[in-house]
C-alpha cells in the first residue's frame, strides 16, 4: 500500500428500498461519504446488496441512482480500484457496471493479500447449510434459463415483481440476520486450511468484530439503512467505524 492511503469495506446500502424518498437521502449521504474519502483511499470494496435490487436486460437496468453511479465513475477514473462483490439482492450483476464504470466484479469469496495480511472476503449469504430453501431458490435465481425466462418479462413488470420478492425477503430475514454463527462456524472451517487474519463480510446488517483465535478477526460490516458503518485498513491497523 501507499504511504497515508487506505482501504474501505462498505456493504449493505440497498438503495431503492423502501421508498424512492428514504432510499434518495441514503443515497446522497452515501456519496458525502465517498466524496470525504476519495483522497485516502487507495481501493474501496463494495460488498453485497448495495441496491436492493438489480436485473440487467440487453438495453435495461433499474432506473435511480444516478448520483450514486456517477460517484464511483469519479472515483473509478481517478485510478482508485473498486471492487464489487454481488449479494443476494443484487446477485443478477453483469457487465454493465464492469464496462460503464470500471467496476471489478467479483462473484466468488476472495482471499486477497492487502501489506502482507490475508484477507477473506465475501457477502457472507447462503453460507448457513440450514437455509435449504433460500439456498435451493439461490440456485433457481443463477440458473442460467431461468434468467433467460425473466429477460421475457417486460422490464415494468420485471423490475416490480423482483423489487416485491425482495422487499418480502428482506422482511422474513430481519430477525435470522441478529446472529452470525453460520459466519463465524464457516471461518473455522477455513482456518482449518488456510491462515487468514481477516474475514470480512455484509449481510447480517450489523457491525460486529470477534476474534477467531489468536491469528484470525472476524468483522462483520453492518450496513448504511440504520448503522452506516465501514470498516477502514490503513495497512497495520483495521477498524470498524461510522459516519
Amino acid at each position: 500500500m501507499k504511504a497515508n492511503k487506505n482501504i474501505y469495506f462498505l456493504s449493505d446500502f440497498h438503495l431503492g428500498s423502501p421508498d424512492f424518498n428514504s432510499s434518495k437521502k441514503r443515497e446522497k449521504k452515501i456519496i458525502l461519504f465517498l466524496e470525504e474519502i476519495k483522497d485516502k483511499a487507495e481501493e474501496i470494496y463494495l460488498m453485497g446488496d448495495i441496491f436492493d435490487f438489480w436485473f440487467e436486460y440487453k438495453k435495461v437496468i433499474p432506473k435511480g441512482f444516478v448520483r450514486f453511479l456517477g460517484k464511483l465513475a469519479e472515483i473509478s477514473d481517478l485510478g482508485i480500484k473498486i471492487f464489487f462483490f454481488p449479494g443476494n439482492h443484487d446477485m443478477w450483476i453483469k457487465e454493465y457496471l464492469k464496462k460503464e464504470i470500471g467496476l471489478i466484479i467479483c462473484k466468488n469469496n476472495t482471499i486477497k493479500k492487502i501489506n502482507n495480511k490475508l484477507f477473506f472476503l465475501g457477502h457472507g449469504d447462503g453460507i448457513n447449510k440450514k437455509e435449504k430453501t433460500y439456498i435451493f431458490l439461490k440456485k433457481i435465481f443463477k440458473n442460467k434459463i431461468c434468467q433467460k425466462i425473466f429477460y421475457c418479462i417486460h422490464p415494468d413488470l420485471g423490475i416490480s415483481i423482483a423489487e416485491f420478492f425482495s422487499q418480502k425477503s428482506r422482511k422474513k430475514n430481519k430477525t435470522k440476520n441478529s446472529n452470525d454463527k453460520d459466519l463465524i462456524e464457516y471461518c473455522k472451517k477455513i482456518k482449518k486450511n488456510t491462515k487468514i487474519d481477516y474475514f470480512i463480510f455484509g449481510h447480517k446488517h450489523y457491525p460486529k468484530e470477534e476474534t477467531i483465535d489468536k491469528e484470525s478477526i472476524y468483522i462483520n460490516l453492518g450496513d448504511w439503512v440504520k448503522n452506516y458503518s465501514y470498516v477502514v485498513f490503513n495497512g497495520e491497523k483495521l477498524e470498524i467505524k461510522k459516519y
